[in-house]
């Protein structure tokens, strides 16, 4: 079993590199001075054994709570080029899909090295755990990092497999109703417990929806963010007695901390969010 696993980390290792973009290798010497564009980013750098590196956060990278003492250069959206720069680092990572174009091409222009990493499914966080190994040359401590996230997530999986399936909103903010689609990470680890995002098919990545819309759909369980504003989400609700999970208490308060971060620390935020859905599911009445 144990030459498999290391089998299995080194194939894996081959595949990140060959997500690198054409042209780009893993640095020699590895890069001693990296910049996060994203929180999860800077968490992944953590992950793999690198967190002494990091020169420069975006807001809300604060975990590992040292990560608060490292020098802010903005936020996800809005960069503080001079600041990075100040910083002279040796690598900058980026977030595939969120750090905004212009701000990659203006790194770039600068001189900087920029490496842009991706995270769509729960299954892309391991591999963006090997990849940011192959960056740094921290490849044993990824495939370690990997491999434990691979068997925690398996085990979820696994464990909720057969789950009864419940219609669920996962809803961002009170009003107006901001929710989520398919494509979601959100989304997918809601899978993983045997829910059913209601909004699925909306269009955008997160979008605004009408609360008739929530209306017609009929959640059986309402989940949101404790850091968010759960008060006002609750009592957004309370004369809504039509809705099954008004009806049945099905409001669920979870940690959007460790659910929307794209790093290891997910796997916690979908065991808490199953355990919920589980309650949820015990307050339902037997035949629905």
């Amino acid at each position: 079993m144990l030459r498999l696993r290391a089998l299995w980390g080194s194939l894996a290792l081959a595949a990140a590199a060959t997500m690198l973009p054409a042209g780009a290798v893993a640095a020699d010497p590895p890069p001693m001075r990296v910049v996060t564009l994203a929180p999860h980013l800077a968490e992944l750098v953590c992950a793999v054994g690198a967190c002494e590196r990091i020169v420069g956060v975006v807001r809300h990278s604060d975990h590992p709570p040292t990560l608060r003492q490292v020098t802010g250069i903005g936020d996800a959206h809005a960069v503080n080029l001079e600041k990075v720069l100040a910083l002279r680092p040796e690598l900058v990572l980026a977030w595939d899909g969120g750090t905004p174009p212009a701000t990659l091409a203006r790194l770039r222009d600068l001189g900087l090295r920029v490496e842009a990493i991706g995270v769509q499914r729960l299954d892309d966080i391991g591999m963006a755990l090997l990849r940011v190994g192959a960056l740094l040359g921290t490849e044993d401590a990824a495939c370690a990092a990997q491999a434990r996230y691979d068997e925690r997530l398996g085990a979820l999986r696994e464990r909720y497999r057969n789950a009864e399936p419940i219609r669920v909103l996962y809803q961002l903010q009170a009003d107006p109703v901001f929710t989520i689609n398919g494509q979601s990470p959100i989304s997918a680890a809601l899978g993983v417990c045997g829910g059913i995002n209601v909004f699925a098919d909306l269009p955008q990545l997160a979008a605004a929806v009408s609360r008739e819309a929530v209306l017609q759909s009929d959640p059986q369980a309402i989940v949101y963010g404790r850091q968010d504003d759960g008060a006002g989400i609750r009592r957004s609700w309370a004369g809504f007695s039509s809705l099954t999970a008004v009806r049945h208490d099905n409001l669920l308060a979870v940690n959007a901390d460790t659910l929307a971060r794209a790093s290891p620390r997910m796997v916690d935020g979908i065991s808490e969010l199953c355990e919920a859905l589980d309650d949820a599911r015990r307050r339902l009445p037997v035949a629905r």
